[in-house]
């Protein structure tokens, strides 16, 4: 065993958060040219595969290291909830392409946009998580990323209104409902991770 210098872990985080932030753009794109979905899902698949990788790579830091920059739970926990986030992209991604959607409902770009949003303050958060004793400028980052989640779950229940009112195909509606299931997910996964960035913040404070 030896020790692995605090970059590791910082570099892990903010490069994963980064992926989101891409991966959440192209998932955008997919929603304005829906035709091109599979080209852009693939897009996404190879970062969500990217992310994987760097996750792998911190992980197997994590158990090489003697002394963590942060608590060694809070690191693992960290990674995984910034893993799920990216999965819950590709899944949607994924099902737009597997339900072979050709027509986007309207409904749904702003709860994409929520979910950039999200990922953009979560991308922040992580590569400030270097300067954990500037702890008043993590917080407000974590109270954005809760202002996102809160807006992706308004923009979730209009989208579902919309579609249970419009709802004369059965089979669109639970397409639909399931893609935006995964995009409500992944601005909670959001939320998780500007949850454990809060308590590392009080826990150094």
């Amino acid at each position: 065993m030896g020790l692995t210098k605090d970059a590791v872990f910082f570099d892990a985080l903010s490069e994963h958060a980064q992926k989101s932030v891409a991966a959440s753009k192209l998932l955008l794109d997919i929603l304005d040219r829906p035709e091109e979905a599979p080209a852009i899902a693939k897009r996404i698949k190879d970062i969500e595969h990217e992310g994987d990788r760097i996750t792998h790579r911190c992980l197997a830091a994590l158990h090489k290291t003697w002394i963590t920059p942060l608590d060694r739970e809070e690191i693992h926990s960290l990674i995984t909830r910034l893993d799920d986030v990216l999965d819950c992209i590709e899944a949607a991604s994924e099902r737009i392409v597997l339900f072979e959607i050709q027509s986007v409902m309207p409904e749904a770009r702003p709860l994409a946009e929520a979910v950039v949003a999200a990922c953009d303050t979560m991308s922040a958060a992580t590569s400030s998580l270097r300067d954990v004793k500037d702890g008043a400028r993590l917080l407000e980052l974590c109270v954005e990323i809760n202002r996102h989640e809160n807006a992706a779950d308004a923009h979730y229940r209009v989208a579902l209104a919309a579609l249970f009112k419009q709802g004369s195909d059965p089979l669109l509606v639970l397409k639909w409902r399931d893609i935006y299931d995964q995009l409500e997910n992944a601005t909670d996964r959001c939320e998780d991770v500007a949850n454990i960035i809060e308590g590392v913040v009080l826990e150094h404070a």
